[in-house]
Order: structure tokens, then sequence, then C-alpha cells
């Protein structure tokens, strides 16, 4: 009597092959359905105060943050401006790295610009080497649109700071911060550029002086009253 061929084996050989594509396959396209959504907990101001660099202090400059986040749906967080405060009487000065919290930092696309404060700062020098990863493509407003920089029409890259490259306020006795981000005339403030370009200096935060503290002032060397805002929490 003849035994009838089973398909028993092929069969089970062919499932094996099956499920094995489908495990690769997975393996393959978890790293991408996998990145991580991190929550906007940086941005440029889309829009100024509208009264040059006089913001109503850098409590005024904090209330105009924490607006544009409530606006954009993070309002959830506290915001704070990227300005220094140059000592005054018996107010000391403050540091613009001591209030925007300890990082890190991502701006309305989910693009890490800095782990912490000593990375956006470059304070080792590696970090200084590398840089941190502020720039015309990642240093989106709070409606994750870019900035206008160099070679846009108008160009606004430049970003109130009074700050110095290590995010510290000056000593020097010059006015660096439109006296206290209360002027709108006479004065001087410290900008970066957020694009990271012209002038020959590619600081993010402190690459000139401004002409002055008007709108018209700020508007002339390539801004419109803009700074940086980062979630404190």
């Amino acid at each position: 009597m003849k035994m009838k061929k089973s398909h028993a084996v092929p069969g089970a050989f062919m499932l094996s092959i099956l499920l094995g594509w489908c495990v690769a396959h997975a393996r393959q396209a978890a790293p991408q359905n996998a990145a991580v959504q991190h929550p906007m907990t940086f941005f440029v101001t889309s829009v100024g105060v509208g009264d040059g660099a006089n913001m109503g202090g850098v409590a005024g400059a904090d209330r105009h943050c924490q607006a544009l986040a409530a606006a954009a749906g993070a309002g959830n967080r506290s915001w704070h401006a990227y300005l220094s405060l140059q000592a005054s009487g018996n107010q000391p000065a403050v540091n613009a790295r001591d209030r925007i919290g300890p990082g890190p930092w991502y701006n309305a696309k989910s693009a890490q610009i800095a782990k912490d404060v000593s990375d956006l700062h470059g304070d080792t020098l590696d970090q200084a080497r590398l840089g941190n990863n502020l720039g015309k493509q990642t240093a989106l407003t709070e409606k994750g649109e870019i900035n206008n920089g160099v070679g846009d029409t108008p160009n606004r890259h430049d970003m109130l700071t009074g700050s110095q490259p290590d995010g510290r306020a000056y000593s020097d006795g010059a006015d660096h911060t439109c006296n206290g981000w209360t002027s709108n005339g006479a004065g001087t403030a410290q900008l970066g550029h957020s694009d990271r370009n012209g002038g020959g200096n590619q600081s993010w935060n402190s690459a000139h002086p401004s002409r002055g503290c008007s709108q018209d002032n700020l508007v002339s060397t390539g801004g419109a009253g803009l700074f940086y805002c980062f979630a404190a929490n």
C-alpha cells in the first residue's frame, strides 16, 4: 500500500518564512515609528512687543513669552525670556542663562536645541567646538515657522539678549540692555543672530550692539524686537 505524501512540512516551512519576514519588517519599521515627539520648550518670538526694546522690563518680556506660548497651546509651562539685566543701584545683575531652567530644550518641530545650560553656551572646550543646535532651520517661532535671516526680506535675525557669549550680564558700566528693557529711545542692546550668520559674527546670543532702542533702530540693523523664549520647567 502506497503512503500518501504529507504536505505538512512544506506548509510549515513556508509559514516559518512568512513569520520571519514579518518579524524582520517590524524590526526595521520600529525605529521609524518610535520617534519621540517632544513638547515645545524653546522658540523665537514671532512678533516683538512692538515698542522697540521697551518691554516693561524682564517681567514684561516674560509675559510676552507666556502669551505667545499659550496661543500656541504650550501655556502649561513657565516661560522666560532669554534676557540679561545689568546691575543697577541696589538691584543685582540677572544672567539670562540662570533664568531658563535646566533643559533640555526642543523647538516646535521636536528638534533638540541643547540638552542643558552648559551645552547651550559651550561651557567646555568640547561643547564650544561642537556648538549647540541653534540656527536658522531650528530657531523656529512658536508657530513652527522659520524666522527670516540674512538674505531674506526683511531680515529679522537680530535677537535681543543683553548678554555676553556665556549668557551672563555685562559689568562694564555701558548700557547693553536699553535701560533694563524699558527704553525705546536712548541706549543700546546687545543682540544675537538667530541664523548664526551676518556681520562676520556667528554668535546666537552676542553678535553686536543695536544702533539704539527704538523700533526703527532695531529694524535698521536686521531685527524686529524679537527675542528667545525658554520653558523654565
